[in-house]
């Protein structure tokens, strides 16, 4: 009885970092099969594995941060995909284990460069006005649109077009800054 909270506190630890990296994972596998059919069932099976396995898990080591899920997360990905290959072996169009082993390297290698990229866009977007932040991010929200922040403002689409613009810049200028200051710094 005295193991539940601490259970049930592990397992909600586990679905926030499952939930944060879960696109992560889902790319990742995608780049080491040959096509879509069979990237929900290898992303399932490394989650369920990953929960087995959480318990070797431990973001206190300083090899084992919480970002290191994401890595922990792939290395278990890339044996799922193996697995999923070998089993669709009399397929045509499956990788050899040593082409998933070469791509799943280099995911691993871009991955930290994607997860500095995430970072750095998640802190400029932060440092931008809310009606700025929306502008922008309005461009690439589905259901949202220039043509439907003109009608709530009233300004005219084509001021706002040029008003993303100016921020688009802004937000590459200080995304660029971070990671070349990131990168500088260790």
């Amino acid at each position: 009885m005295d193991h539940e909270p601490e259970r049930e506190q592990r397992y909600r630890e586990f679905v926030a970092l499952l939930t944060r990296h879960d696109l992560s994972i889902r790319r990742f596998v995608r780049s080491l099969l040959p096509s879509r059919d069979g990237v929900d069932d290898v992303v399932q099976d490394t989650a369920l594995e990953c929960w087995k396995k959480f318990s070797e898990f431990n973001p206190e080591r300083s090899e084992e941060s919480a970002d290191g899920f994401i890595r922990w997360a792939c290395v278990i990905a890339r044996y799922k995909a193996m697995s999923w290959q070998r089993n669709k072996a009399r397929d045509r169009l499956v990788f050899r284990e040593t082409v998933i082993e070469r791509l799943a390297q280099a995911a691993l290698d871009n991955l930290d460069q994607q997860q500095m990229e995430q970072s750095a866009i998640e802190v400029c977007l932060g440092k931008l006005q809310e009606d700025q932040r929306r502008l922008v991010l309005s461009v690439h929200s589905p259901g949202e649109s220039i043509a439907n922040i003109a009608q709530e403002t009233g300004e005219a689409a084509r001021r706002l077009y040029r008003k993303v613009n100016v921020l688009r810049k802004r937000l590459l200028e200080c995304v660029a800054q971070r990671i070349a200051a990131e990168v500088s710094n260790g």
